[in-house]
């Protein structure tokens, strides 16, 4: 009677622990937003982990959303190799720049247009993982880079380096010439000295001359 009970427990248990263990699930990562300018190109990077083996499987869903949140569009599908789009506003303008052996699932689109506003999705599914977060990048497409932080921090460094410079050649040549300064005082000062000893050997000249008569 002791064994029956003792299985019942452990199947009990492991069903329990199974309800408590979180179900496996991708997970996505992308850029939260991005900035491009009109007429270029852009990556939308989209990089996942999952807890399975990478299986041929895998699948990879990039989705559009303009800004006027209407009905959500096909950017690009993978399934074991990139597929052509349907006719739509991205067709011929998006390219696969992902690598799934190392959980890249990025892609390019081409031409940067203003209907390109919009949120970008990115959906991986690793089958038995197929549950888990949607990736999103909202892109808003301009006619000029903004003057961002990044900017203002290399330009900041950039003047700090060009100042620096500034004050390192202004002490060097105050160096320099204080050096040649005080190389003329001294040069200035040997030659008094000079002129003095000679002054004082022709005076002692001439005092010793009346005595030598």
């Amino acid at each position: 009677m002791g064994g029956p009970s003792w299985l019942g427990a452990v199947l009990f248990l492991g069903v329990q622990l199974r309800a408590l263990w979180p179900a496996a699930a991708v997970q996505v990562h992308t850029s939260k937003e991005v900035d491009a300018v009109n007429g270029t190109d852009v990556r939308l990077k989209c990089t996942f982990s999952t807890s399975s083996p990478i299986s041929q499987s895998l699948s990879v869903t990039w989705n559009f959303q303009p800004e006027d949140l209407s009905s959500h569009e096909p950017v690009f599908y993978y399934l074991k190799e990139p597929y052509k789009l349907s006719p739509g506003r991205f067709k011929g303008r998006v390219t696969w720049d992902g690598n799934i052996e190392r959980n890249d699932a990025s892609i390019i689109i081409w031409n940067l247009q203003p209907t390109d506003n919009g949120t970008f999705t990115c959906q991986v599914k690793n089958p038995p993982d197929v549950n888990g977060k949607i990736g999103e990048v909202r892109l808003r497409v301009v006619q000029k880079v903004h003057f961002s932080e990044i900017h203002f921090l290399a330009v900041t460094i950039g003047s700090a380096c060009v100042l620096m410079i500034i004050v390192v050649t202004v002490v060097i040549i105050y160096r320099h010439h204080r050096k040649k300064a005080q190389e003329k005082r001294t040069e200035v000062a040997d030659t008094e000295f000079s002129r003095e000893k000679e002054n004082l050997k022709i005076r002692e000249e001439k005092e010793a001359s009346p005595l030598e008569d």
